[in-house]
């Protein structure tokens, strides 16, 4: 009971006190915020150092309002324009048809510079004749013509035998010093077919069943013939020579002079066999001479296109 009553007392002293105290306050000084506002414009400055707010546009959604019961919706229909706007046909690209694989026209196969033609491939070989005797001696630029002997078939063409070929000799000399041989070249250039003379490039690959290498026909090398013909004096003089000395041994008089011509016949001897390399530089090679009728095979050098 005591300490119940003790506990009322002292409450009742702590609210008394408390009412009895003094308000707490604060004041502020608000001299500063004039002073400040007398130099600056807040404004502005909160203008020049804070950054702009979004602008948000007014939304434009319209409510959606729900149909009415009962009520028939409407469909709005666009009627096609009274005239088809007009079509500038004047850049409009040509239409390509293209072609199925393996059904290319022949004439268009061979087309050269717009032009139709057939063509007769590079490579082809072709035996003819010659119509013109030929040589060595035979001087440059002289024309000479061939005729095949056989026909030769190609797509979409045939060159029947008889098709005449000309030709004209690019080079040619005699036989010369040391062995070398006589030349001729000849230039295949033109075709005669159908009436048509026609431009080409030819070589002559064979030549009387012998093969022509690098268009040259050439005559016989015979510089080592040369080397043994020009040995041929110093064996005579040595057989001479021999003889001579047999007829001195037999006689006791002139025995002692057999050793000078035995010697002398050995010593021309070996010298025209040591210097004979250099006696046939002066040899000539061997002759060359093609009668008119020799057979012949020519080689085409590039396409050869038929109008």
């Amino acid at each position: 009971m005591l300490s119940s009553f003790f506990k009322k007392i002292l409450s009742v002293m702590l609210a008394l006190s408390m009412f009895s105290m003094s308000a707490l306050a604060l004041e502020l000084d608000t001299s500063v915020d004039e002073e400040i506002r007398k130099h600056y414009n807040p404004s502005q400055i909160e203008k020049d150092l804070l950054p702009p707010l979004p602008k948000t546009a007014p939304s434009q959604t319209t409510p959606k309002t729900a149909p009415a019961r009962n009520m028939k919706t409407v469909e709005t229909t666009t009627l096609p324009p009274k005239k088809l706007p007009a079509i500038d046909t004047s850049k409009k690209t040509p239409r390509r048809i293209q072609a199925l694989p393996g059904q290319t026209q022949a004439k268009n196969k061979f087309a050269r510079d717009g032009i139709a033609a057939i063509k007769i491939k590079k490579g082809t070989k072709f035996k003819v004749k010659s119509l013109t005797a030929i040589s060595d001696y035979t001087p440059i630029s002289s024309n000479m013509s061939f005729k095949t002997t056989e026909s030769v078939t190609q797509t979409y063409v045939t060159i029947p035998a008889g098709t005449i070929f000309k030709a004209v000799i690019e080079d040619s000399h005699p036989p010369q010093l040391s062995g070398n041989g006589g030349l001729i070249v000849i230039n295949i250039n033109r075709l005669v077919f159908r009436g048509k003379t026609r431009s080409i490039q030819a070589k002559v690959t064979k030549a009387n069943g012998k093969k022509i290498f690098v268009n040259n026909i050439k005559g016989k090398r015979q510089y080592w013939k040369g080397v043994a013909n020009s040995t041929k004096p110093g064996a005579k003089f040595y057989k001479k020579a021999m003889r001579g000395t047999t007829k001195l041994a037999q006689n006791p008089w002139t025995l002692i002079l057999t050793p000078f011509t035995a010697v002398a016949g050995v010593v021309v001897y070996g010298v025209n066999i040591i210097g004979s390399p250099v006696f046939a530089v002066f040899s000539k090679g061997g002759r060359i001479s093609i009668p008119a009728g020799t057979e012949f095979e020519i080689k085409l050098l590039e396409d050869v296109y038929l109008d």
